[in-house]
């Protein structure tokens, strides 16, 4: 995947999004991307299971996201718990996601379509 740009794994799918924003500040293990989304998104967005670890297994292929050996506390954790973490390449394509996003915002209000942002 080193000849990938970031740009040609736009546009990202919301799932897909959302666990790369749920990695950027921390490694997660599954359930725990779960309940970040949730919180984050105030339980606008519930990612089942199976779209869960479906989209995990589509960003470990394509390098957006690796597994973590490493664990918070190996006392207090599951062992059979996988943890992830973003690669550089994730984020340089959620970056380059939450810019198209904030471009379709912008272009949005300046049509009036979101008029708390006001004329932009």
């Amino acid at each position: 995947m080193t000849d990938t740009q970031p740009r040609d794994l736009l546009p990202l799918t919301e799932p897909v999004f959302h666990i790369l924003l749920a990695l950027v500040d921390d490694e997660r293990h599954g359930y725990a991307i779960m309940q970040e989304v949730r919180t984050r998104t105030e339980g606008d967005v519930n990612l089942a299971p199976g779209t869960l670890y479906g989209a995990i297994k589509r960003l470990r292929g394509l390098g957006l996201i690796e597994e973590s050996d490493t664990r918070v506390d190996p006392e207090l954790d599951d062992e059979r718990r996988r943890y992830y973490r973003i690669t550089g390449l994730g984020e340089r394509v959620a970056t380059a996601e939450a810019s198209r996003i904030a471009s379709l915002a912008r272009q949005a209000a300046a049509k009036r379509l979101l008029p708390e942002w006001g004329a932009v």
